[in-house]
């Protein structure tokens, strides 16, 4: 869920309590008009605790949920790192007037991919 639908689902849920903004603030301990931006969407660095206690105040309780396994979201992280890699090798083939083959980079990206899987975390999430 993005940043943006989970405010406007708190403000929704607001709406649909028939709580004030004045009286949210008051629940919840936030300031009035940073329950304002915040709900409004304007405030983009809202401190994540203020959001935890907008949410509690509605009754809503915000979970940290993982949308895939540590191994699958490694392995996502690797593909995209190798196949980038790979590009640029073959921007620089193209530069050179070498065309690399769709099976050359698709080998390259395994390659690459392999290598990041089996090296350091490090590396793996550098940019």
């Amino acid at each position: 869920m993005t940043a943006t639908l989970c405010l406007t689902r708190l403000d929704e849920r607001r709406r649909r309590l028939g709580m004030s903004m004045p009286a949210l603030a008051k629940r919840s301990g936030v300031s009035l008009p940073t329950v304002q931006r915040i709900l409004s969407g304007r405030h983009s660095s809202a401190s994540f605790e203020a959001v935890i206690a907008i949410s509690n105040a509605l009754g809503i309780e915000i979970e940290a949920k993982e949308t895939s396994s540590a191994r699958e979201f490694i392995r996502d992280g690797a593909f995209k790192k190798a196949r980038k890699l790979a590009k640029m090798v073959q921007a620089t083939s193209g530069l050179e007037g070498q065309v690399v083959e769709t099976d050359a980079m698709n080998e390259l990206t395994d390659q690459a991919m392999h290598l990041l899987m089996a090296g350091s975390r490090r590396k793996l999430w550098a940019d």
